[in-house]
């Protein structure tokens, strides 16, 4: 008897869920003391070869991935998104790239293609989690990989939200790394959360390693990080960034709204680098009902 349409996608959703709980079920479930009581499963999974870890919240219908910037990881550049972005609309997924966070080992490296070396990692990581089709939400150098990403893997991509991030470097940007190269020179709100993460060497090691590895970028490629990936973006796109951003340039959203099709911007007044986290309210709403399918965003 030939299969109906009806029969081919049941099949597909009981084959689907059948995988989804193969891989999730790896998590090591940890619940979390939070102010609003969320169930938050936390725990690594082997991707190609490597123990990623992640965080796990929400029974929505719609995964998200949260990719943070240099030296970041889940918790330390996303923990308002991860307790507050509805657990109904969404599955939040937020990760630690390899060499960051709770991903260690390996220790962290930076070859040339690294952000392309994450874009995959990252599209992986969600494959093994079960889920073929999902959105972005990426800050700062995991802006960057987000772009890369949606580039490659178009397809797959629902919607995307990026945070301070480029698509190339600029030379007056290169002097505000080297400015910033030395962690004691930081505030002890940025530096503590990762000092009390890494230790001061692993930090103060790492964080020049990549510091080296875009200098020798910007010297290669005359600035450019990932320009030639935007006109391959299909997904919808909204760029966000603060007018106060001292690390990341005014051109650089001008720029990806130009070379992103069916992408736009919105910019917080009074936002510095990390936005998303000092005014997080006001970014969840935004970010939600960009998420949200009958957008008008």
């Amino acid at each position: 008897m030939a299969l109906t349409r009806t029969m081919l996608t049941n099949l597909q959703r009981k084959l689907f869920n059948s995988m989804q709980k193969l891989y999730t079920n790896k998590l090591k479930v940890t619940n979390f003391s939070t102010n609003i009581g969320h169930n938050i499963k936390e725990g690594k999974i082997n991707v190609d070869g490597i123990d990623i870890n992640c965080v796990q919240v929400g029974k929505g219908e719609h995964p998200v991935l949260l990719l943070p910037g240099v030296m970041g990881s889940a918790w330390t550049d996303f923990k308002p998104q991860i307790e507050n972005l509805s657990q109904d609309k969404f599955k939040i997924i937020a990760w630690d790239p390899p060499g960051y966070g709770k991903s260690r080992p390996p220790n962290r490296n930076f070859p040339d293609n690294f952000f392309e070396r994450d874009a995959t990692w990252g599209y992986h990581l969600m494959k093994a989690l079960g889920h073929s089709t999902f959105s972005l939400i990426g800050w700062s150098d995991g802006g960057i990989t987000s772009l890369i990403l949606a580039s490659k893997y178009s397809e797959n991509i629902r919607k995307m939200l990026i945070i301070g991030a480029n698509s190339f470097v600029l030379p007056e940007e290169i002097q505000v790394y080297e400015s910033i190269r030395n962690i004691d020179s930081w505030s002890a709100k940025m530096k503590d959360p990762l000092l009390a993460l890494y230790g001061k060497n692993y930090f103060q090691e790492t964080w020049s390693k990549w510091i080296d590895t875009m200098i020798i970028l910007f010297a290669k490629n005359k600035g450019n990080i990932c320009k030639e990936h935007l006109a391959n973006i299909k997904c919808p796109t909204l760029i966000v960034h603060g007018k106060k951003d001292v690390l990341v340039a005014r051109e650089h959203p001008t720029f990806l709204n130009k070379h992103i099709k069916n992408s736009q911007i919105k910019y917080f007044e009074q936002g510095g680098h990390n936005l998303h986290l000092r005014y997080s309210e006001e970014f969840n709403v935004l970010a939600t009902e960009f998420l949200s399918e009958k957008s008008k965003l």
